[in-house]
């Protein structure tokens, strides 16, 4: 079983502007679709000294980097040294935190960004949550609707926690790697300092400090 409250599961709350949201709620997709008011209503309290409201609802850290072929859509807010690269497609209700990388053919959409995370190439990232220094891969991408459309359950052992949301992408604490062309299944749950194999295809809840191979093969780190 894995600890999946906000206190229990994200060690780096101090990581992320929107830290008010995982306080006031208990699960992280308790979150989801609280992320467009939060922009909504932070963007115009940002300091104008450090960051430019670049379009109605879009508001880019001065520091940023972001390429000319880079789509924005609002509600965003985009960090300070921030780098968000040429082909990026960014949908709205993205709140992307400082140091982060969008990269080339990265696609984002109502989704949390804690800082320092890496989504550098050809991923997508879709009603999700990536914790404190967290790296999808190459290629690596989340799957954020079920096949049969029915709303997402949470699987913890053998617990299933019934959402209520047709669509929840994934959720990592903070120092995941995700390898390269991994599949993230609705629903992933994927705790801190875990390491995932290339090519892994993952359900369910997954405890930190593991390696996850492949299902049913999973070793704790020493």
């Amino acid at each position: 079983m894995v600890e999946l409250t906000n206190k229990e599961f994200f060690q780096d709350l101090d990581q992320t502007i929107a830290a008010q949201l995982f306080e006031q709620t208990t699960y992280p997709w308790e979150i989801l679709p609280l992320i467009k008011d939060f922009i909504l209503k932070i963007g115009p309290t940002l300091s104008k000294d450090e960051y430019d409201q670049v379009e109605e609802d879009v508001w880019i850290a001065k520091s940023a980097t972001i390429a000319k072929t880079a789509t924005i859509n609002g509600p965003a807010i985009i960090g300070p040294d921030t780098e968000v690269r040429p082909g990026a497609f960014i949908r709205g209700n993205a709140l992307i935190g400082a140091g982060c990388v969008v990269g080339n053919s990265t696609e984002i959409k109502n989704d949390i960004l804690f800082n320092n995370v890496q989504v550098p190439h050809y991923n997508y990232v879709g009603d999700s949550i990536l914790g404190y220094k967290s790296h999808m891969g190459a290629g690596s991408i989340t799957s954020n609707v079920k096949s049969d459309k029915t709303n997402v359950v949470i699987k913890n052992g053998e617990e299933k926690i019934e959402t209520g949301r047709k669509k929840i992408g994934a959720i990592l604490s903070s120092r995941v790697e995700v390898g390269c062309g991994t599949i993230l299944n609705p629903g992933s749950v994927v705790g801190h300092d875990t390491n995932i194999y290339p090519l892994s295809m993952v359900r369910g809840c997954i405890a930190p400090n593991s390696i996850y191979k492949k299902a049913g093969e999973i070793a704790q780190k020493r």
